[in-house]
C-alpha cells in the first residue's frame, strides 16, 4: 500500500512551492521521522510532519493536485529515532512567530553533516561514537562546595516555585554553582532527565564545560555532557546532537543554536548571562533563543531559570512582584561568594577633561597599575574597540581611511600595516602617503586594542615584575602586556593558551574587548580600567546605555575575585561625562535604580517592554530601489487591509514609520534600509505581519524595486 507523507523541507524563502511537500512511502511514517527525499534535480534531508502543523496559503492540509506525479521518498533514517512532537512544536511556533518557513527553522536546527549523510553513512558514524565512548576516561571528579545562605535559599526556591525564575546575582556570587546543583538535583530525580543549559559567547563554553565534565561525568558517564556551538566541526557537533537525541547526553552545554537541540527528557533549561545581545540570531530565522528556551520549558514542563548580574530590561519588566503583572519569579543573590558585601570592587570614576590633553590613560590610574604590578597583582584594561585606530586620515586634505564598499572607515592595524573593514572584509596596505595629495604625514583618529597594548608598555617600561608567580616570568622582569581580542584570537587554541597565560600569572596587564568581559573568573585581577566608553552614551540605539552598563558591569566583576585580594580591588572609569546617571548607578552597583530610570523613559516613549516591534529590512543594488520597495508594500498594506471585513483595529493599532537607510547604510556594495512596524498589541502586530508576506512578496516585482536582492522581517530587534 503506498502511503500519501507530508514531509517539511528547506525550500527557498521566495520559492512558489511552500516548505511541506507531499512524497510517497511504502509504509506509514511517524512525524518527526528524518528521510531523505528528491527535491528538484537533487536529493535532500526532510522531516515527516503533519498536515495540522503547517497548512499551506490556502489555509488547508497539503494534497495532491491532480495530474501531479507524486515522488517517492529516498530513504529513512533508521538510525535517528522520530523527533518530539514538542520539538515539532517549538519549530512550528519559531516559523510563525519569527515569520519565517518552517523549513528553513527546523533544518537549520539540525547539525549540517545529519542533513547531509545516508542511513549507512549515519550507521558507521554510530559505530564510530560507541567506540569512541568506550576509549574516553571520565574527568576527574569535582566535589561541591559548601553553599552559602543564599545559593541554598535560591535553590529551594527552584525546587518549590514554578517559574519562570530571573535569578539576579552580583558577579561572582556563585551563579554557576547554583546551576551545578539545580542540574544535579534534576538528575537525581529522574534516571533519563536532561538540562540544557546556555551561555552567549562561544568562548565561554569550554570553560563551563570543564567544570559541568569535572562535577557530572564520573557519576554519569562521559558521554554525559555534551557542547554545541557553531566553532565545533560538523562531525562533534553531529556526535553532541546524536547524543542529546538518543538519551544518553545528560546535559547540553551551547549558544544560542542549542535552544534547538533535540532532548526528549528536558526538565531544566538556564540561560547563564540572559541579558547578552548574542542570544538574537542576526541572520536567517531571526529568533530570540533566550524567549524560544521559556516557549521550550513550558512546552516540555521544565523549570526555566535566567541569571544575570544585569538583566535585560524586559525580564527585569517581567519579574515585578505577581500584584503588578509579573510573570517570572525574582531571585536574589547580591552578595560574593564568602566575601561579604564590601567585596564589590570600589568605583572610581576620572574626568578626563581635566587630564593632559590626549592622554589615554591618566596619570593617577598609571600609578594605580604600577602599584598593582608591584604586589604582584593583575590589571584589566577593557576597550571596546580592536584594530590600532579606527581612522587613518590626513591633515592636509581631509582624506579618511573610507572602505570603498561599505559606509564604513577601515580600521587601522598596525600589527601587519593594514587597513581592514570590519563589516565587509575588504583589506589594503596602509599608503605611503594621502592617496588624494601625497602629503607624507597621516595620521590617525581614535585608539584601538593594538594601541593601547603598544602604549602602556611604553608609559610602564621602568616597572618591574615583582613575585615569582611564573616560571616562565621570573621577578624583575619587565611588565608582560597582553591583547586579547577577535585578531589576536584568530587561529584555533589561541584564546585558550591566551586565557591560560593569564591564569598561570605570566601576563601582568591585560588589554582587550568584551571578550574578556565576561564570566572569567580570573583570581589575580584587582583593577579593571575601562577606556572610553562614552561612545554609547550619544548611541541612536535607544539599548546603547542598557548594553554599556552591563557590559561596564561585567568588565567590573572581573576584579577582586580572589578572597584574599578581593577587598582593596577598584573599577577605574576613564569618562568625559563623570555625572552621566549612569555611572552614578555603576559606582553604587544599583543596577534596579539604573533600571527603574530607563524603563520609565521607555515607558513615556512608548519602547519595549511597553510595546511591540518588528522591522523589515531591505537590501538592494541602489538606496532608491531598497526604499521604494519598502514604501510600494507599506502602500498596498494600508490599500487592500483597509478592505477587508474586520482589519480596521488592527489598522488603527499597528504603525508603519517611514522607510530610512540602515545605521550601515552600505555593507559589501548592497546598499539597506529599513521600515519599522510597531504595535501596543502583540496580537495585532502578528496578525499584520502574517498578513503581511503575501503582500511583500508582490511587491518586489514592481519595477520600481528592479534591483531588489532579498528582504526579510526582523520581529522583536535588538538593533533600530
Amino acid at each position: 500500500m503506498v502511503h500519501h507523507i507530508p514531509v517539511l523541507v528547506h525550500t527557498p524563502a521566495h520559492a512558489a512551492i511552500g516548505p511541506v511537500l507531499t512524497y510517497s512511502a511504502e509504509q506509514k511514517l511517524s512525524p518527526g521521522t528524518l528521510v531523505r527525499v528528491p527535491l528538484g534535480s537533487r536529493e535532500t534531508v526532510g522531516l515527516v510532519w503533519t498536515s495540522a502543523q503547517e497548512p499551506n496559503e490556502a489555509g488547508t492540509s497539503p494534497s495532491v493536485a491532480a495530474g501531479h506525479v507524486v515522488r517517492p521518498i529516498a530513504g529513512v533514517l533508521h538510525g535517528v529515532a522520530p523527533l518530539s512532537p514538542q520539538w515539532c512544536q517549538l519549530v512550528t511556533f519559531t516559523a510563525q512567530y519569527y515569520q519565517r518557513s518552517a523549513g528553513e527553522v527546523a533544518m537549520a536546527g539540525l547539525p549540517p553533516q545529519l542533513r547531509e549523510l545516508t542511513s549507512q553513512q549515519l550507521g558507521r558514524r554510530f559505530a564510530a561514537t560507541a567506540k569512541r565512548a568506550t576509549q574516553q576516561e571520565p574527568a576527574q571528579h569535582d566535589s561541591a562546595p559548601v553553599l552559602t545562605p543564599q545559593q541554598k535559599d535560591v535553590l529551594v526556591r527552584l525546587e518549590v516555585g514554578a517559574g519562570p525564575f530571573l535569578l539576579f546575582g552580583a558577579t561572582g556570587s556563585g551563579k554557576t554553582e547554583v546551576y551545578l546543583q539545580a542540574a544535579m538535583r534534576v538528575l537525581a530525580q529522574e534516571a533519563a532527565a536532561q538540562v540544557l543549559v546556555m551561555v552567549p559567547e562561544i568562548n565561554l563554553t569550554p570553560q563551563l564545560e570543564a567544570r559541568f565534565r569535572a562535577r557530572f561525568e564520573p557519576l554519569y558517564g562521559v558521554d554525559s555532557v555534551v557542547s554545541m556551538h557553531s566553532g565545533m566541526s560538523n562531525p562533534k557537533r553531529l556526535r553532541s546532537w546524536l547524543a542529546a537525541h538518543q538519551g544518553p547526553a545528560r546535559i547540553v552545554l551551547g549558544t544560542r543554536m542549542a535552544v534547538f537541540a533535540s532532548m526528549p527528557h528536558l526538565r531544566l533549561i538556564v540561560v547563564d548571562e540572559e541579558h547578552d545581545p548574542s542570544y538574537k540570531s542576526s541572520e536567517g530565522a531571526r529568533y530570540s533563543a533566550r524567549d524560544l528556551a521559556l516557549y521550550r520549558g513550558r512546552l516540555a514542563g521544565a523549570h526555566v531559570l535566567l541569571g544575570s548580574a544585569t538583566p535585560s530590561l524586559e525580564s527585569w519588566y517581567h519579574s515585578r512582584e505577581a500584584s503588578e503583572g509579573g510573570r517570572y519569579e525574582r531571585l536574589l543573590m547580591p552578595s560574593r561568594v564568602g566575601q561579604g558585601d564590601l567585596a564589590l570592587p570600589l568605583v572610581r570614576r576620572v574626568d578626563m577633561t581635566h587630564q593632559p590633553k590626549g592622554a589615554v590613560f591618566s596619570p593617577p590610574l598609571l600609578d594605580a597599575m604600577r602599584q598593582r604590578i608591584s604586589r604582584g597583582e593583575q590589571c584589566l584594561v577593557f576597550i571596546n574597540r580592536r584594530g590600532y585606530a579606527p581612522v587613518l586620515h590626513c591633515d592636509a586634505c581631509g582624506w579618511k581611511s573610507a572602505c570603498t564598499h561599505c559606509s564604513a572607515f577601515r580600521v587601522f592595524h598596525k600589527i601587519d600595516r593594514t587597513l581592514r573593514c570590519h563589516h565587509c572584509g575588504f583589506t589594503d596596505k596602509v599608503p605611503r602617503a594621502c592617496p588624494e595629495c601625497g602629503n607624507l604625514d597621516i595620521g590617525t583618529q581614535g585608539r584601538g586594542t593594538e594601541l593601547v597594548e603598544e602604549h602602556i608598555g611604553e608609559l610602564l617600561a621602568d616597572v618591574r615584575r615583582y613575585g615569582s608567580q611564573s616560571a616562565q616570568c621570573p621577578e624583575g622582569e619587565p611588565v608582560r602586556v597582553a591583547r586579547i581580542d577577535a585578531d589576536s584570537t584568530r587561529l584555533k587554541g589561541a584564546l585558550q593558551t591566551q586565557m591560560a597565560a593569564v591564569h598561570d600569572g605570566e601576563v601582568d596587564i591585560l588589554v582587550g574587548t568584551q571578550m574578556i568581559a565576561k564570566g572569567h573568573d580570573f583570581r589575580r585581577v584587582t583593577l579593571v580600567a575601562a577606556i572610553n566608553p562614552d561612545g554609547a552614551l550619544y548611541s541612536v540605539d535607544y539599548r546603547a546605555p542598557e548594553r554599556l552598563f552591563s557590559l561596564l558591569m561585567q568588565a567590573a566583576g572581573r576584579a577582586g575575585r580572589d578572597a584574599s585580594m578581593g577587598a582593596h580591588s577598584e573599577v577605574w572609569i576613564q569618562t568625559h561625562q563623570p555625572g552621566h546617571p549612569l555611572y552614578a548607578a555603576l559606582k553604587n552597583y544599583d543596577y534596579p535604580a539604573f533600571a527603574q530610570s530607563q524603563l520609565q523613559e521607555r515607558r513615556q516613549a512608548g519602547m519595549p517592554p511597553f510595546s511591540f516591534q518588528a522591522l523589515v529590512r531591505a537590501e538592494a543594488r541602489t538606496q532608491e530601489a531598497a526604499q521604494a520597495f519598502l514604501v510600494a508594500a507599506s502602500d498596498a498594506a494600508r490599500s487592500e487591509m483597509a478592505a477587508w471585513e474586520g482589519w480596521g483595529e488592527i489598522l488603527q493599532s499597528v504603525f508603519l514609520y517611514s522607510a530610512v537607510p540602515m545605521g550601515m547604510q552600505r555593507v559589501a556594495n548592497v546598499e539597506r534600509a529599513q521600515m519599522l512596524v510597531e504595535s501596543a498589541n502583540r496580537g495585532a502586530l502578528q496578525r499584520f505581519l502574517s498578513a503581511w508576506q503575501p503582500i511583500l512578496h508582490r511587491s518586489r516585482t514592481l519595477p520600481a524595486c528592479k534591483g531588489l536582492i532579498r528582504w526579510a522581517i526582523d520581529v522583536d530587534p535588538t538593533l533600530v
